[in-house]
């Protein structure tokens, strides 16, 4: 793990609130789009990708689920105006392809326990529709690092920490308490 230079969290915990570590996570998502474009269509511009883009929203479910978010990041909300899936709680399309995103491929890394993409989806999730969630559940941007190592905190470690946050903890004792998980 690295400490981001911005914001001296591990790297990309900081997210949302530090830019740095925002645009690496959005960097995890965009990772996945560009792996894609070049295994299934090579060459393709912007106008083919948002012809692309268009397909896989229609078809989540055949889709990783990098794939599909960086597919809803292209297209835009007929209704509010913003990035489809990313707008305001309320917000009809919006709130659709955010529960449409879920049926999205998850496959796990090699050498990861299983379950780690799907927690690091989840935590992907949240920090990038920040106002989507509480700011309890907005507490799984800490365990990015982990998760991006390759380790998975079970359920009781998961809760002791949620546990610590609910009883008014420091953010310095949660933040130790997860990066705790697997050393």
């Amino acid at each position: 793990m690295r400490q981001c230079e911005e914001c001296a969290h591990w790297e990309p915990a900081g997210a949302p609130g530090c830019a740095r570590c925002a645009r690496l996570v959005d960097e995890i998502v965009e990772e996945g789009w560009r792996a894609f474009l070049e295994r299934e269509f090579p060459g393709a511009g912007p106008e083919e990708e948002r012809a692309v883009a268009e397909m896989v929203v229609d078809e989540p479910d055949r889709h990783q689920w990098r794939v599909v978010d960086a597919a809803y990041d292209r297209l835009t909300c007929g209704e509010c105006g913003g990035g489809l899936g990313r707008g305001p709680v309320g917000c009809g399309p919006c709130d659709l392809a955010n529960g449409f995103r879920f049926v999205a491929v998850e496959t796990d890394r090699p050498h990861v326990p299983p379950g780690n993409e799907h927690a690091l989806r989840v935590n992907v999730a949240a920090v990038r529709r920040p106002h989507w969630v509480s700011a309890g559940e907005l507490l799984r941007r800490l365990s990015l690092p982990v998760l991006l190592e390759g380790r998975l905190p079970t359920t009781a470690q998961a809760q002791a920490v949620r546990a610590l946050y609910d009883d008014g903890a420091s953010m310095e004792r949660v933040v130790a308490a997860v990066y705790d998980w697997g050393t």
